[in-house]
């Protein structure tokens, strides 16, 4: 075997030296210049890497790229920021955010962010308002006053208003309104408007809506639907939601697995009939099941809805059967947190980011994960616990959450990189593909794309740290670890001679 190996001519080596390099090249192991993270570096999946693009921001919630592919950031009590990331000449496969421009200042908002397609139009939203500004992305500014879009969704504890504009329904305008607390009995009357998703043709609105008033209902008993997207092929509307926290059951504690995060699909608003859209989900009576065996008096599966308190002749499962309840496509574990959901533009992966638990023993979540979908669906069945393949996580979640990064919302570029804020950390990240494609060209029919899953969604591997350098005030990034090709080459051509 030896013999065999030291028979290969210099050709054939320099020829793998230079299919290794351009490989290499794609994107780069290291860059010179980096930032670094005050906690340890994140793991990533194998053929990913992740690149700490900015540090420095104001709890950094709700991105998107305009039509100049400035990233827009609702950087939460202080307003709408912009960052220009730049692609390093001379080492490929490195980012770095070199201006952040205030495009407005407003302390109320919090999260929610769209842009028109044509581009010229801003919406955002606070805890009680959805506005509108007229925005110019050649130079990252608002040209009018706010315009009131929705109004009268003021509340406590969940207070983030998610925007949505379908492309599949131009013109409407989604809103995403959660509870006022961890179990709102309120939710249970639909004229509240507590705990629901509208939406709202703002193409020939004559004056503000009033959330609990007005609108198109896509659903309700939803506690806190953070996430939504709607389906790039389909025009199917998506949505992640926060589930309950402190669950009992019979007398039982069973919140440290229980219930469990959800995915639910929502119905179209392009015309396309659904019996799931404006039904009701479940909260504040309902809630979906992730470990069954915890669960006193259960017979259901993964993903089936339960009662939760003491059951008796009107309080029980029945209640919560199919034919009463509109159960979730897909669960997470319980407390993860789900905060956004990101379809890529052929409709074959979902992106979610999972903020992380604070109301469990042992910290889950504080990752990105990606799922497979074809034909406008999850490909896994709904009673699956694996469908979620982790892309990147924390290194050790139990120094979480005050040592880690905490996904908040996601946003592919023109180039179809992903990029991600973290709230907690003020930092924003790139998720690459080592071989220098397109992030978002991963999905089902995508071979490989994918990692396989070992069984519990997560398949991560650890990535190197980062260190530091200034741009425009903001702290800017080119990271990322493991043996180039180059390297390996070396290492294989130092063995064969």
């Amino acid at each position: 075997m030896i013999r065999m190996c030291r028979s290969i001519g210099a050709t054939a080596v320099l020829a793998l030296l230079i299919d290794a390099t351009t490989a290499a090249s794609s994107v780069a192991v290291t860059c010179s210049s980096t930032l670094s993270a005050s906690y340890a570096a994140p793991s990533v999946a194998d053929g990913y890497v992740a690149r700490l693009v900015a540090t420095g921001l104001n709890k950094p919630r709700g991105i998107l790229f305009d039509n100049d592919d400035q990233l827009l950031i609702v950087e939460s009590g202080v307003g709408i920021s912009a960052l220009t990331i730049n692609d390093d000449a001379d080492e490929a496969g490195c980012l770095s955010a070199s201006v952040k421009k205030r495009v407005l200042t407003d302390s109320t908002l919090n999260h929610g962010i769209q842009l028109s397609l044509d581009g010229k139009t801003l919406y955002a939203s606070s805890a009680s308002t959805a506005y509108s500004w007229a925005y110019d992305s050649k130079d990252q500014t608002n040209t009018s006053e706010p315009t009131t879009l929705v109004e009268n969704m003021s509340g406590t504890d969940h207070t983030t208003r998610t925007l949505l504009l379908p492309k599949h329904a131009p013109g409407l305008l989604v809103v995403c309104r959660g509870s006022t607390s961890n179990i709102d009995t309120q939710a249970l009357d639909i004229d509240t408007g507590h705990s629901q998703i509208k939406a709202y043709n703002i193409t020939n609105a004559t004056g503000p809506y009033d959330y609990t008033r007005d609108g198109l209902l896509l659903g309700w008993g939803l506690r806190n639907e953070v996430g939504i997207a709607e389906e790039p092929i389909t025009g199917g509307i998506y949505g992640v939601e926060n589930s309950v926290d402190e669950m009992t059951r019979q007398g039982k504690d069973i919140h440290q697995n229980n219930p469990g995060e959800e995915l639910n699909f929502l119905g179209y608003l392009n015309g396309t009939e659904s019996s799931n859209q404006g039904r009701n989900f479940g909260y504040p009576s309902c809630f979906s099941a992730w470990n069954v065996t915890d669960i006193p008096d259960f017979s259901g599966k993964v993903g089936e809805q339960f009662a939760i308190g003491n059951l008796n002749s009107t309080v029980n499962d029945t209640t919560c059967s199919e034919a009463n309840r509109q159960a979730p496509r897909l669960v997470f574990q319980a407390h993860m947190a789900p905060l956004d959901i990101l379809f890529n533009p052929a409709g074959t992966a979902a992106w979610v980011s999972f903020h992380g638990s604070w109301n469990r023993d042992e910290p889950v979540g504080y990752k990105v994960s990606v799922i497979s979908f074809a034909n406008g669906e999850p490909v896994e069945p709904s009673d699956s616990q694996t469908a979620a393949i982790d892309i990147l996580a924390n290194e050790d979640n139990s120094k979480c959450p005050d040592h880690c990064f905490r996904p908040v919302c996601l946003a592919f570029d023109s180039k179809g990189r992903l990029f991600m804020s973290s709230d907690a950390t003020g930092e924003i990240y790139a998720i690459l593909r080592a071989d220098g494609m397109p992030t978002s060209g991963v999905g089902s029919n995508a071979t490989g794309t994918i990692p396989a899953s070992n069984g519990t969604g997560t398949t991560t591997s650890p990535s190197a740290s980062t260190s530091s350098s200034v741009a425009g005030g903001v702290h800017v990034t080119k990271d990322i670890a493991g043996m180039s090709a180059l390297a390996f080459l070396f290492a294989a051509v130092a063995f064969v001679v």
